[in-house]
């Protein structure tokens, strides 16, 4: 077990022999994401997180496991909301490879970067819409109320049509 949040590990420090493996629990406190041009957090600010790394011949295979919670506002209704979140993500490094594939983004020169590793893994992790409920019905888009309060049967608006759209009312096709 390791205390405390945890921003890299020092992979050759580990001084693993190829074949040889490492189990770690560790605190992870991933940056925020920022998804269209709203803010989300890890609800604590830190997530428990498992990492395993296994040395190979000529470098290190590493998968982390966490799950967690992200706050952050609804994409329909824009109301605070709480988001599951599970990670099960895995990377190679094998330095010096000619395949790019084998060559992980998150270490360099023996040093594995978990927090920006998390921060990707969570955002790869994400539904492409993040709701506060499965049935959000979203904003009016005319007078802007949340229509998960309302009954949409009672809440209606006055149809305005767009003066440009005129002389294509006047048209008769007889």
């Amino acid at each position: 077990m390791v205390a405390g949040a945890l921003n890299t590990i020092d992979l050759d420090g580990l001084a693993l022999r190829p074949g040889q493996g490492r189990r770690l629990d560790v605190e992870i406190r991933p940056d925020g994401l920022t998804l269209g041009g709203q803010t989300y957090g890890v609800e604590s600010g830190a997530i428990a997180a498992r990492l395993e790394i296994s040395r190979t011949s000529a470098g290190h295979a590493i998968h982390m496991t966490f799950a967690g919670a992200l706050e952050g506002p609804c994409m329909r209704c824009l109301e605070d909301s709480r988001f599951e979140v599970s990670v099960d993500a895995r990377e190679i490094d094998q330095p010096g490879a000619a395949d790019e594939d084998l060559t992980s983004p998150y270490v360099d020169a023996g040093i594995l970067d978990v927090r920006a590793w998390a921060h990707d893994a969570i955002a790869l992790s994400l539904p492409q819409t993040l709701l506060c409920r499965p049935d959000c019905a979203g904003l009016c888009p005319v007078c802007g109320v949340s229509l998960n309060e309302v009954d949409p049967a009672t809440h209606k608006h006055e149809e305005d049509t767009d003066p440009r759209w005129a002389k294509l009312r006047e048209l008769r096709f007889d």
